[in-house]
């Protein structure tokens, strides 16, 4: 075979990326999800241009007023715009999902990674850290840690929530790094004389990138849960500043009387989350096939018996 014969058939060959974004586009429910996110973050930070009512703007002819005329989803008792509230509560909510789920899948990364490299004293010293963060209670934790910050950035409860969402997934990273630092690549790599730190980044980390993707993908939606039960409880974001979470506790006394108080933040939170579950669902089966047929397959048995 030639070369011109040969050139054919190698622009033909889609590589990684695009049989993944392939797989991905195939589910419908996956696309859905991406489509709902983005378009709730685009509302979320763009509504100043279209929304007439600021968040912490009172319309003091316009008590508890029912969702409609200017106040699309109606006012609070002392006449703030429960739209525009609810659009700057994902800001923030959206926003500590988004960086919870970035920074703890990286310390994740990272803890996990070194620890299986390198192993001894090193991997003893990072595990017992992670034992020991497994073993406290995080939400109690985080709850009596946050009145101490009282005042500070909200970025503080971003490293609280961030703090204690990495361990199971540093776990499983070391397990994947003692299997994958014993390839030849690997160990090619080593004796080319390639450091430690270029050996994990270059050749260990991007062949555990499925699991990285997806882990950050579902930590995004258990963060904003998360955040909502701290703010719902007074231990999160702080008034004037608003969340999801602040405005379905502000909103549960009245979610009877007053529905549109609670059931608009609480059904937005609820759209948001199911929106990220099957974004993770989507990635896990394109960048995982093998794994989406054995559950397929389970499932086709389970009917069978049925």
């Amino acid at each position: 075979m030639t070369a011109t014969d040969a050139t054919p058939v190698a622009e033909r060959t889609p590589g990684r990326g695009r049989l993944v974004l392939r797989r991905f586009l195939r589910r419908g429910s996956a696309l859905t999800g991406l489509v709902v996110v983005v378009l709730l973050y685009a509302m979320a930070f763009s509504y100043p241009l279209f929304s007439p009512w600021d968040h912490a703007v009172p319309d003091y002819l316009a008590f508890l007023a029912p969702p409609g005329g200017s106040h699309w989803f109606g006012t609070t008792k002392i006449g703030e715009d429960v739209f525009a509230q609810v659009m700057r509560g994902m800001q923030k909510s959206l926003t500590i999902g988004l960086l919870v789920g970035l920074l703890s899948t990286s310390l994740a990364a990272v803890v996990g990674a070194a620890a299986g490299y390198f192993g001894g004293w090193v991997d003893r010293v990072l595990m017992w850290l992670v034992d020991l963060l497994l073993v406290l209670p995080s939400f109690l934790v985080v709850a009596v840690a946050s009145p101490a910050f009282r005042g500070e950035s909200w970025l503080v409860f971003v490293l609280l929530l961030a703090g204690f969402s990495w361990m199971i997934t540093a776990r499983i990273v070391r397990g994947m790094t003692l299997t994958l630092r014993e390839r030849e690549y690997v160990k090619a790599a080593r004796f080319m004389g390639q450091g430690p730190f270029r050996v994990i980044a270059k050749h260990i980390l991007p062949n555990m990138a499925s699991l990285l993707i997806i882990d950050a993908t579902l930590t995004v939606g258990a963060a904003v849960l998360a955040e909502t039960g701290l703010s719902f409880f007074g231990f999160g974001v702080r008034p004037p500043d608003v969340s999801l979470g602040t405005l379905i506790a502000s909103g549960t006394e009245s979610a009877m009387t007053y529905p549109w108080l609670f059931y608009f933040p609480a059904g937005f939170l609820v759209v948001f989350v199911l929106a990220v579950n099957l974004v993770g669902d989507g990635l896990r089966d394109a960048l995982d096939p093998a794994a989406a047929g054995r559950e397929r397959a389970k499932k086709a048995e389970k009917g069978e018996r049925a």
